[in-house]
């Protein structure tokens, strides 16, 4: 309607090409986060009424993480919302809310677990205290994606809350202004859905809830972080050249903001931030591109039938471990891929039968941890593609991937031009008539 009204009013004097331009702008939202890799992928809050008691009523609320391969690492979610009234939190199991807020209008009886406005609930840790735990909680926040472990891709909790004291009658109306407490996140409205159906003593019983609500989160990069966080660099063995990371790719040396860490100087100490605390701006080691993570795809070997492809990852970050990373690259020739060493695969297949985007993830207890920077602070694997007559070449670069993120977030590529090329033997072979005929013509000459 907003767009209609636009076109509507529009200025006389306003050029055509402006026009259009400032159309387009206002039809696009700035919080967009789709992605051409996970079309679909989003994070759901569900708001499940259970129980009504009278005065109070119990809510089970459940984050699910529909993403392929985007996940939610270490200091974990943080849900927050509105409340309509003045309601409060009694008591929380599975969860527990940061702050109990001013309870003061409920004196001379036990106090709720949180009063505030805006209550903000974090994850229990796991070994919490049995008598508050609830199904598929205890953490600390943390939520896979659904191709690395489909078991932890969602975290439940459940409580009991006061009605607001203005109309007992409004329990029905959910809150308002849902977050997560992730960066690059942003929460829609709340809208009413069938009520979910739970699985009993074995599944031989269902039961439902009351009444139930879904809110979507989606994500988007740029409003997680104003410039990238990863880049990548390339090489061959059929030439000399290391193509390296571009100039600049995430920061540069010597701008606000772009802290690093030169040769021989002591980098601070790594504290993991706990479940309340935000996570630390990057230290890296200072470099040209200045990103906290790098991503080396070299072109190994050629073999009759295969080609062979080695992929590091080094963490130039001094105060950040990845736990669960992950890659995911894109690339024509991965539909043929036979064999991966040391790490996870799983091909992507987001639209249908188009299978050219493959997910790469450490093996648990061996290199799922990608450590600081460091001497340890890398993970490498190595990969055998068959080649396919077809489209298989080593021109043009077409053995380099298309696109590369890490944990969820685009790394920056070399442009094309940069590529490593193979050597160039088109003079050599002509210059070689030239000469055997200059020989020719001195010995004949003498």
């Amino acid at each position: 309607m907003n767009s209609f009204m636009f076109v509507v009013q529009r200025s006389r004097g306003m050029p055509l090409f402006v026009f259009i331009f400032l159309f387009l702008f206002s039809s696009i939202s700035p919080s967009c986060g789709y992605d051409p890799l996970d079309p679909q992928a989003n994070i759901t809050i569900t708001w499940d009424l259970m129980l009504d008691n009278g005065g109070t009523y119990d809510v089970r609320v459940s984050i699910y993480n529909f993403q392929l391969f985007r996940h939610v690492e270490r200091p974990g979610w943080k849900l927050s919302w509105t409340w309509r009234g003045d309601e409060a939190i009694w008591d929380m199991w599975g969860a527990e809310a940061t702050q109990q807020g001013n309870c003061s209008r409920f004196r001379g009886q036990v106090l709720p677990h949180s009063c505030e406005k805006r209550p903000e609930i974090v994850d229990l840790i796991p070994g919490a205290a049995y008598n508050k735990q609830f199904a598929n909680c205890c953490k600390g926040g943390v939520l896979t994606s659904m191709t690395q472990d489909p078991t932890m891709y969602f975290a439940t909790f459940r409580m009991n809350v006061n009605k607001p004291s203005s109309d007992n009658n409004a329990i029905y109306f959910m809150p308002l202004n849902f977050n997560l407490g992730l960066p690059g996140y942003t929460c829609g409205d709340a809208f009413e859905v069938p009520p979910t159906r739970f699985r009993e003593d074995g599944s031989r019983r269902r039961t439902q809830a009351l009444e139930t609500w879904n809110v979507t989160c989606i994500y988007s990069q740029f409003r997680a972080s104003p410039t990238p966080k990863c880049c990548v660099s390339l090489s061959a063995f059929y030439n000399s050249t290391i193509v390296p990371c571009p100039q600049c790719s995430c920061a540069c040396q010597g701008l606000a903001g772009a802290k690093c860490v030169k040769p021989g100087e002591t980098p601070p100490l790594l504290e993991l931030p706990h479940a309340n605390e935000e996570e630390p701006q990057p230290l890296v080691a200072c470099s040209r591109h200045m990103c906290p993570t790098q991503v080396h795809w070299h072109v190994k070997q050629s073999y009759k039938e295969y080609w062979r492809v080695k992929i590091t990852i080094t963490n130039l970050n001094f105060v950040k471990n990845y736990s669960m990373w992950n890659l995911v690259a894109l690339h024509p020739n991965l539909r043929n891929v036979t064999q991966v060493f040391s790490f996870n695969y799983q091909p992507l297949n987001s639209y249908a039968n188009i299978n050219d985007t493959g997910m790469f993830w450490g093996i648990q207890y061996y290199n799922d941890m990608l450590l600081q920077s460091g001497p340890s602070g890398n993970v490498q694997t190595e990969m055998l593609l068959h080649k396919d007559s077809g489209i298989f070449t080593f021109r043009e670069g077409w053995t380099f991937p298309r696109r590369i993120s890490f944990n969820g977030d685009e790394c920056v590529l070399p442009p094309p031009d940069q590529y490593p090329t193979l050597p160039n033997v088109a003079h050599s072979a002509t210059a070689m008539p030239s000469i055997l005929f200059s020989l020719f013509f001195i010995v004949l000459v003498f």
